[in-house]
């Protein structure tokens, strides 16, 4: 005796077409989505690429300040002096590079938070309009069930 398997492909297309999916809301949460993380994206990169050439300046000045301290001085105080004024020059660049750190975070920050306001606006949009449309259907399909009768 053979058995017979049942053939399980109808069963599920018919059981999948009794639960309508609206794909159109699937793809607009998807179109969103990308929406964001390419925004969201841009702003992290940019933010990277200017701390980088934030840190880029920097070294660059350290090397330049490091070319004047390391030449041969004729006078043992002529040494002393030289490192005192890098580390006096080292301190003040590193004050100005960090507060410009900070304005690169500062700035990513506001952007950050002025995306998500508008992800969240464009959500309660969307959330109402489904909303009225779950109601709005209802009604009218109750409205043509009492005056077909």
């Amino acid at each position: 005796m053979v058995a017979n398997t049942q053939d399980f492909t109808a069963v599920m297309k018919d059981f999948m077409g009794s639960f309508p999916v609206d794909t159109k809301t699937v793809e607009d949460a998807i179109k969103t989505q990308s929406s964001l993380n390419e925004k969201l994206s841009a702003v992290s990169l940019t933010a990277a690429q200017k701390s980088t050439d934030l840190s880029a300046k920097w070294a660059q000045e350290a090397l330049t300040k490091m070319t004047t301290f390391s030449s041969a001085k004729t006078d043992p105080a002529d040494y002393m002096k030289s490192v005192s004024n890098f580390a006096s020059e080292s301190a003040e660049a590193a004050a100005e590079h960090m507060a410009s750190f900070a304005e690169i975070a500062k700035s990513v920050q506001t952007e950050a938070l002025e995306l998500m306001m508008a992800v969240g606006k464009n959500i309660s949009t969307d959330i109402s309009s489904v909303a009225n449309k779950a109601t709005v259907d209802p009604t009218t399909s109750a409205k043509k069930s009492t005056t077909e009768k």
